[in-house]
């Protein structure tokens, strides 16, 4: 459960799709990772840029979504879209979900 602190939120990434439908999720809370800046990472992905995502077929489409607090953020990227800041912040959820 997230923290109470307001630079405390969590970060949720769902990958789903693929040519097996398979789906796989990585979760981290921020209070729990302190190592990386995470709010930089959050704040430099392009929320409001976000169209809806088109399936394609035997790719994969990719759901963010940030909780913080009463407040959150969501995008769904097809595979193709996970470029820029939005790789850096999945691969840094990633990695943390491996520690």
């Amino acid at each position: 459960m997230a923290d109470a602190r307001p630079d405390t939120f969590t970060i949720s990434v769902v990958r789903s799709g693929g040519f097996a439908g398979l789906k796989r999720e990585w979760r981290v809370t921020t209070a729990d990772a302190p190592a990386t800046d995470w709010r930089s990472l959050v704040d430099a992905c392009p929320w409001n840029a976000v169209g809806p995502a088109r399936p394609s077929p035997d790719r994969f489409v990719w759901r963010i979504d940030v909780a913080e607090g009463k407040r959150g953020r969501h995008a769904t990227l097809p595979d193709t879209g996970l470029v820029g800041a939005w790789r850096v912040l999945v691969d840094a959820v990633q990695a943390a979900t491996k520690a």
